[in-house]
């Protein structure tokens, strides 16, 4: 029997078009992300992490039975601004021009427009892009004379140069996040007002600060619609808007919300505040974990929990300002067995909580202990994607895509993994060992950079963690060899420009970086 031509034509017709239903059906599977990025939050404040820990978090450990948590997973740095740097660009923090240090809320843009983010990655992907919360990584405020401020840093400040009317450039919205809200710099950091889209949402019209113990901002402009108290509720509360928003759509999206808290100032609001029986930390942690399981069951009641990636991890270790020393004397552990804090080269200042919840693709419950790094979260998205990295595009990025298969039995992950500190101090992982390229802490705690303590101690530290996990005993001695190739291996990685395999690239050269970086040979 012979069809007719007019039903053939038909047929094929109704193929092509299935055909293409298919792919756009497949298209839409790629999986939602959600990074939630932490301020301040130490290792051990999350019980998933720390069964002796005294913050209650039944939410954040809820969705760490749900997914998978990694208990060896690192920021590149010991602080905010850098690691931020490296989250979003795959790329250690110490390549860019900023070698030491943060950012402050006045400061210019430190990623240039050129550079590719996990955000352009995915948007070029299809993804609808959005980042809420605190930037930290500097943007161009527009001035009343047209010219750029004169002054940065923890000097007398120059917000009367800002012209709050006039569109801030060289924003979120240029590093490939279609939808930006959020404000310049840490909690504590002038001026206070929040940025939509390259506009301020409202003019200032106050001058405040706060000298509390806890709750202490730097005085500065603040906007009416700015209370301090109600902002990292603000941004839960718009994320969720935005992720019910999402759902409707028949694209995938990502949704970067980097928290300002618990970073100080610690702010629990008054129906939080005792409810630790810690400390306002404590207190304020409670409160996080709460809008963290509203997020959770936002997503879910949105239908879309199967194949949304959630990602819960912190900027660095928990920070002294938070009272570390009062609640070690109530029993809790902000970095739990490890040695420092926020600021220092030693794990706890950036061995942090990482939980990985997608129900589509992690087993639930599982855990992995590969060294990660969160300069690896742009290579994973971009493999989730189906993007395929260029040779100057996440130079220090390794997907997570194969650890999520739970199933999957590794020797190795990364090659290697380096740390930086507060003050450009580094240190390289490899395996169990640790090389630290420093006398001291690099940072915040004992011995600090040129503490006098620091006079008669060698000038480098080898611990191995396997056997030492507090890096208390500093065996560099009688490891002359593994002193001498984990050094070679981090001149390597710094003079490549890359810790993955492709072609050398180059760093961002500042005057004296060679001198900050004395151990690399001439």
């Amino acid at each position: 029997m012979k069809l007719p031509i007019q039903l053939l034509a038909f047929i094929f017709s109704f193929l092509g078009l299935l055909s293409c239903a298919v792919k756009a059906k497949e298209e839409i599977k790629k999986p939602n992300v959600i990074i939630i990025l932490a301020d301040d939050l130490g290792y051990g404040d999350i019980g998933a992490f720390n069964p002796d820990s005294k913050i209650p978090t039944p939410y954040i450990d809820q969705m760490a039975k749900q997914g998978m948590i990694f208990t060896d997973a690192h920021t590149p740095s010991a602080v905010c601004t850098p690691t931020r740097y490296g989250l979003l660009t795959g790329r250690y923090n110490w390549r860019s021009t900023l070698k030491s240090g943060v950012l402050t809320g006045n400061s210019t843009a430190l990623i240039p427009k050129g550079r590719s983010t996990i955000a352009s990655t995915l948007k070029n992907q299809g993804y609808h892009t959005a980042f809420i919360g605190k930037w930290h990584l500097g943007w161009n405020w527009a001035t009343i004379d047209g010219n750029p401020l004169t002054a940065d840093g923890w000097g007398p400040n120059n917000f009367d140069q800002i012209n709050f009317n006039k569109p801030v450039t060289h924003t979120p919205n240029d590093l490939g996040f279609e939808y930006a809200y959020g404000h310049a710099g840490s909690l504590d950091m002038a001026p206070y007002v929040y940025v939509e889209n390259g506009k301020v949402t409202a003019m200032p019209d106050k001058v405040t600060v706060d000298k509390g113990k806890y709750s202490w901002w730097r005085e500065g402009p603040t906007s009416p619609d700015f209370d301090h108290e109600k902002v990292t509720p603000h941004f839960f509360e718009k994320s969720i808007a935005y992720i019910q928003e999402q759902a409707k759509e028949e694209k995938p999206f990502f949704l970067y919300l980097a928290l300002p808290s618990p970073h100080t100032p610690i702010l629990p609001p008054a129906e939080w505040q005792g409810k630790s029986g810690l400390a306002p930390f404590g207190d304020f942690m409670m409160m996080i974990d709460d809008y963290v399981g509203q997020l959770n069951a936002a997503i879910k009641a949105a239908g879309i929990e199967e194949n949304t990636l959630i990602i819960f991890t912190s900027d660095n270790g928990g920070s002294p300002a938070a009272g570390l020393d009062v609640m070690q004397e109530a029993g809790h552990f902000s970095s739990y067995i490890y040695r420092g804090h926020k600021a220092d080269i030693f794990e706890g200042g950036h061995r942090v909580p990482f939980i990985a919840k997608w129900p589509a693709k992690i087993q639930k419950g599982t855990s992995r202990s590969e060294t990660i790094c969160l300069t690896d979260l742009m290579a994973t998205g971009a493999e989730l994607s189906g993007y395929e990295l260029k040779d100057n595009e996440g130079e220090d990025s390794y997907s997570l895509m194969s650890l999520f298969d739970a199933n999957n039995k590794m020797a190795q992950f990364r090659e290697a993994t380096v740390s930086h500190s507060i003050n450009g101090s580094f240190a390289i992982r490899q395996g169990d060992w640790k090389l630290i390229m420093a006398k001291g802490s690099g940072g915040w705690s004992f011995p600090k950079p040129n503490d006098p303590a620091e006079a008669d101690l060698p000038e480098v530290q080898l611990y191995n963690l396997a056997t030492d996990p507090g890096e208390m005993n500093n065996v560099y001695a009688e490891n002359g060899d593994k002193v001498a190739s984990l050094k070679a291996l981090l001149s390597k990685y710094i003079k490549e420009g890359r810790s993955t395999p492709g072609a050398p690239q180059f760093n961002d050269k500042i005057e004296g970086e060679w001198k900050q970086i004395g151990f690399l040979e001439d």
